[in-house]
Parts: C-alpha cells; sequence; structure tokens
C-alpha cells in the first residue's frame, strides 16, 4: 500500500518531534516510531540543556570555547556558532511547548554546572530533564491536527533511485530520498511511505554495544540505512563513554549518573576511598567525558577492580536528595543512600558523536533527505560532545532543517513509480533463536574490540568477527519474512561496521578515539 505526505519523520525523540511541530502548519506529517513516543534516548536524558542564560557572568564566546575544547578542536567552528548563538531562542520555544525548567527564589532558572563548562549554563527538571521534555512534545504533537502519530512501526529501508532499478553507487551525485519502506508491527505489512523531504531523526546506537545507556529501541537504525543508501555517514569512531553509570551487575542499559553530580560537587574515588582524578586533569572530576571515562578505566585495570565510586555523602542531605531525586530513589531501591554511601560507578556507552553528515540546513548528503539528533554528524560534537549540548544540538538543527524545507515542499513531487515490497520468506524458529544470539554477538565483539582502548589488533579481530556475521545475516535476510528483529540486527552490524572502519582509519587518539597504537604523548596529561 502507498501512503502519501508531505513530511515523513522517522524517530521520535527532541529532534524528531520537533521538526514535526515546525513543519506541521505548511503540510501533512507522519510520525514514524518503532515503539511508543515516550521510549527513547531524550527521555533518558537527565542532566539537561546547555544554553548561555546568566548573561552577568556567562557570554557566547565562552560557550564556544569550551564545545571546541571539548571536542579536541575537531569541532567544525560554524557549526558550534550556529548552536551556541540560536540555543536561547530554542529554550524559548521548549518552554513555550510546555517544559518547566527549574528556577530559584528569585525567580530565575537553577543553572547547574557539568563537566568541561566554564560556567554555570545548565538548565534542567530536577534530574530528568529529558522526561520532561519529552512528555511536553509528545503532548503537542499529538493535539496538531496535521501530524499522524505512526507508533510501532519500523522504517526498513529509505527509497531512492536504487529502487526503479538504478545503480546508486557512493560517486552517484544526484541521489535523492522519494521516502521509506515501513514495517507496521500490527498489521504485519511493509507499506510505501511516499513525502516530499523525509527526516532521519533515529537516535542512538547503544544497543551494538554490551553496556550502554540507551534504551533498547538505540540500534542505529538511521545512520545503517543512509549508509547503505550510499549516503555520507562521518565521525562514527567518536563513541562517547559517560563516565558515570550506575554499577549494578546484570542490567544491559545501565542507569546514568548524571555529569550534574559531579558539578555538583561529587568527588570520584577508589575503592577504598582515594581521590584520583588529580592523577589525569586539573580540572578533577569536572574534566570532559573522554578524560575521565579513560581515568576511571585505567583505574579499575591498574586495581584489578570492577568499579570505583562516587562521593556526594560530604553534601547536605535534603540538598541532594531536592537536586537528584531520581538518582535518590533509583540507588535506594537497590540498597544504596546517596547521602550515606558512595555510588558504585563504572564508564559505559553513551553518545555517538558522529553518524550522518549534514549541512548548516540539516540537509544529508542525500537529496530530500534532512537528519537531527543523535544519528546526524553536524560538526558540533567533533571529537568529543560537551555535556548537555546534545538535546540542543537537536532542537536548534531541527529548526535550521524546517526553514530549509519548508519553502520546498510546493516545487517537489512523489515517485509514484516506486515498487511495493514484496515479503514471500519464511521464518523458522530456530533462525529466530540464531537472529537473538547473533544480537549478543556483535555487543560482545563491540564492548570488547572497539570500546574506551582500542588498537589494530583489536580492531582487525572485531572486523573478521563482524564480517562473518554480516555474511550470515544478509543471507538470512533475504529467505526471511521481514521482522523488527532481524532488521535490528542488520543495522547493529551495519553501524558497528562503520565504528569499526573509521576508528581504523583514524591514525591518531583522539577525543573519545584512543588507540594504544598512536599514544598523545605529546598533548600532555589528558593522553596518560
Amino acid at each position: 500500500m502507498q501512503k502519501y505526505y508531505d513530511f515523513l519523520v522517522i524517530g521520535s525523540g527532541i529532534a524528531g518531534m520537533s521538526y514535526a511541530l515546525k513543519v506541521a502548519h505548511a503540510g501533512k506529517v507522519a510520525l514514524i516510531c518503532k515503539s511508543e513516543l515516550q521510549e527513547s534516548n531524550t527521555d533518558l536524558a537527565q542532566g539537561g540543556v546547555s544554553s548561555v542564560t546568566n548573561l552577568k557572568l556567562d557570554n557566547f564566546e565562552k560557550h564556544i570555547h569550551d564545545t571546541m575544547v571539548a571536542g579536541d578542536w575537531l569541532s567544525d567552528p560554524k557549526a558550534v556558532e550556529l548552536v551556541v548563538t540560536k540555543a536561547p531562542e530554542q529554550i524559548r520555544q521548549l518552554v513555550e511547548w510546555g517544559v518547566d525548567f527549574d528556577k530559584n527564589e528569585n525567580g530565575e532558572y537553577d543553572l547547574h554546572r557539568e563537566g568541561g563548562h566554564s560556567e554555570f549554563r545548565i538548565l534542567h527538571h530536577a534530574d530528568n530533564t529529558g522526561h520532561a521534555i519529552q512528555s511536553a512534545l509528545i503532548e503537542a504533537v499529538r493535539k496538531h491536527p496535521n501530524i499522524e502519530v505512526l507508533e510501532r512501526h519500523f522504517a526498513i529501508e529509505i527509497l531512492t533511485q536504487h529502487h526503479l532499478g538504478i545503480e546508486v553507487t557512493r560517486r552517484t551525485p544526484d541521489i535523492e530520498c522519494f521516502g521509506a519502506y515501513v514495517f507496521d508491527e500490527k498489521t504485519g505489512h511493509i507499506d510505501t511511505y511516499l513525502s516530499k523531504v523525509t527526516m532521519m531523526a533515529t537516535g542512538g546506537i547503544g544497543q551494538v554495544y554490551q553496556n550502554t545507556t540507551n534504551p533498547p529501541i538505540a540500534t542505529g537504525d538511521g545512520t545503517a540505512m543512509v549508509y547503505r543508501a550510499k549516503g555520507t555517514v562521518e565521525g562514527m569512531e567518536f563513541v562517547q563513554f559517560h563516565p558515570t553509570a550506575l554499577y549494578h551487575p546484570g542490567d544491559h542499559q545501565n542507569f546514568l549518573i548524571t555529569e550534574a553530580m559531579r558539578g555538583y560537587g561529587g568527588i570520584l574515588r577508589t575503592l577504598d576511598g582515594k581521590e584520583f582524578m588529580h592523577k589525569y586533569d586539573p580540572r578533577l572530576s569536572l574534566a570532559p567525558r573522554d578524560i575521565t571515562a579513560r581515568a576511571i578505566f585505567n583505574e579499575m585495570k591498574q586495581r584489578g577492580e570492577d568499579h570505583e565510586l562516587l562521593d556526594v555523602t560530604h553534601k547536605d542531605p535534603e540538598e541532594t536528595k531536592h537536586h537528584f531525586p531520581n538518582i535518590y530513589k533509583k540507588c535506594l531501591s537497590i540498597g544504596i543512600d546517596i547521602t550515606k554511601e558512595c555510588i558504585p560507578i563504572v564508564p559505559c556507552h553513551h553518545y555517538m558523536c558522529g553518524g550522518i553528515k549534514v549541512d548548516y540546513d540539516g540537509q544529508s548528503s542525500i537529496n530530500r533527505l534532512y537528519a537531527a539528533g543523535e544519528c546526524s554528524c553536524t560538526g558540533l560534537h567533533g571529537g568529543n560532545r560537551l555535556a548537555s549540548n546534545s538535546l540542543i544540538e537537536a532542537i536548534v538543527y531541527a529548526d535550521l532543517a524546517a526553514k530549509h524545507s519548508i519553502p520546498r515542499i510546493n516545487e517537489l513531487t512523489y515517485r509514484t513509480d516506486i515498487p511495493d515490497w514484496i515479503d514471500t520468506g519464511i521464518v523458522r524458529q530456530e533462525e529466530l533463536y540464531l537472529i537473538s544470539d547473533s544480537k549478543t554477538e556483535v555487543q560482545q565483539i563491540m564492548q570488547t574490540y572497539v570500546g574506551i582502548v582500542r588498537s589494530k589488533l583489536r580492531l582487525k579481530r572485531a572486523w573478521t568477527r563482524l564480517d562473518n556475521l554480516y555474511e550470515e545475516t544478509e543471507k538470512l535476510f533475504l529467505r526471511s519474512k521481514v521482522n523488527m528483529d532481524i532488521c535490528e540486527l542488520r543495522n547493529m552490524i551495519n553501524t558497528g561496521y562503520i565504528i569499526m572502519r573509521q576508528a581504523m582509519e583514524r591514525k591518531e587518539s583522539r577525543g573519545c578515539h584512543y588507540s594504544i597504537d598512536y599514544p598523545p604523548a605529546d598533548r600532555g596529561i589528558e593522553g596518560f
């Protein structure tokens, strides 16, 4: 069945929903969500949104400098300036949509400071800012008459000239996106969604790793789809590992201990209570994430420990519970009172700094296809994302893409000669078990060989293992009836391959990418 929309939005976090809201007045919008609207990386974001707000102490130049430093000077200066200078306007937009950022007794925003920031500039809603944003956006989206929300729908492939029988390669200069094949989980059918403009906003890649703060839906779908369509994907070697996830063995999705807790005064300690960050960076526990994560990883390795500690017991107990109610509640549920005991923490996968390459209007290398949010590579993050820059980047680039795409709607037409998907495969129960096993194997390979610390040998071993899985999975996909599990596995393997290949191509240690074959000995204490 063919369906027609002016705007097709794939993904329902802050990037996808804000873009849908910004373009809905100009045409009919389909908002594709692979699970429920509430489930996204946005919803899990704790810390907040960075924006220059306190003009007495802060300014754009400071925020720009902090972002460039955190990105190891690999960030695109123009992209950084765009996001930083447009942030206040988008904060006002979020407030208009109903987001309630915390304020102090004077009625001013209660700003936090996080690792890598030189000033207090993080707007937040307690320690569940992402949930507050996601909830407000969901309410606004559901109320809009021009937005059709399609939950439990999964985009399989974007449509290009390839689906018309035309050869498309990475050297093809005029690849166009005409929409997507979309799997309806309820009916089991694959429908052809034709659109004038498509926005890719599928979020992160966390399920590619064994331990992640990301939700189960974060399987790198958008990045993989665009890569298979021969679009440009960059910066995938820069996988950010959050320094402080709650250590609780048995949890695949790790509970995040926000960066704001270190900005609040939390101190990193070894299991015997000793501070250690002075050995790695003069900013101590407020060093950027890549440095802090490697420092904790190094202490664990040297001491033979499976986690370290974050200490806020010296802070006022009532203030701690007020600022971090969800962290307090979560830790208490596993028998830890953070006002009296240290929090067991471990670094784990958190964020992808690279993704689908876009320009300053959010356009990808494929015409009529835009990307925003974590699946995109705007150039803002460079080698490593500055804390709380992700949510603001997502909405700023959604706004840029909306302003660029709306005027094009009247001049673009639908490509109606796209053939329907033919699904004649058969899935045996044994093959379903193989899909589950293969997903686990991908996660183990990536965690072991393409993690916080890498080497040529480890990456080569990952290449061999993933190559075997790729061959097996593609054969299985061709003979199987399509389901979400096999599609997610394909996307996980494709995403893991891109991370590994681009890590092999970078002949230096920079930002999140650290290789023992290229020690940054000339770069001071950060290299350790």
